[in-house]
């Protein structure tokens, strides 16, 4: 009986460590890698949503005499150390936009377009799509931190469909990562603090009739 014993509690504990080589060399469960389909997809969906109007700076080209997209710092936001816009608000205006699109004077202060590249330290590259999502739900970055400052319209990306803001999100994980570390808002706590709340109150009210699951 010793030796059958013993055979069997060998091949158990074989077993036992295949198993767990196993899990080792396949790593925790790893996100369906999008395919190409859904990033053209996301591609479009940013194009209507405008994302590269404000996250992608501008500069002149004196060759055509307009501002275009400065391609080389797609959708990284606003540059670090670029310029802030050069006058206040006045009269009723809603805002006033520096010189590279990037930069705004609103009602709450001065506000800027953030890193959507994949950069892990800068961009989104330490985000998820669930995170994603929320944060365009909810209006709160993670959704559930400060949040998301105007001219921003999460509210009309927010109600795009689940689908579509994965794809968007894959599309914007597929874009070259830019370190590009944005500066914060210069809005009061007060404030922030404010717009979270008529947030979380607007996000209460159309629950009901919301696009999706946050």
């Amino acid at each position: 009986m010793r030796p059958l014993r013993t055979a069997l509690l060998t091949i158990a504990a074989l077993l036992f460590v295949a198993v767990v080589v196993g899990l080792y060399r396949s790593g925790p469960a790893l996100a369906k890698e999008p395919s190409s389909r859904q990033i053209e997809r996301g591609r479009t969906v940013a194009q209507l949503g405008g994302c590269d109007h404000c996250h992608t700076p501008v500069k002149l080209d004196p060759a055509l005499g307009l501002p275009v997209p400065d391609r080389a710092r797609e959708l990284s936001g606003h540059q670090a150390g670029a310029p802030d816009p050069a006058t206040s608000l006045s009269g009723k205006d809603l805002a006033v936009i520096g010189p590279t699109f990037t930069s705004f004077n609103v009602p709450l202060g001065t506000v800027y377009a953030s890193n959507l590249t994949p950069d892990p330290e800068t961009g989104l590259g330490a985000w998820n799509e669930t995170l994603f999502i929320r944060t365009m739900r909810t209006g709160r970055h993670l959704g559930a931190g400060r949040p998301v400052l105007p001219p921003m319209p999460w509210r009309s990306i927010g109600d795009a469909s689940d689908a579509d803001l994965k794809a968007l999100f894959a599309y914007l994980k597929s874009q070259p990562p830019i370190r590009n570390a944005v500066p914060p808002p210069k809005v009061s706590t007060e404030a922030l603090d404010k717009l979270g709340r008529s947030y979380d109150a607007l996000v209460q009210r159309d629950a009901p009739g919301r696009v999706g699951d946050p």
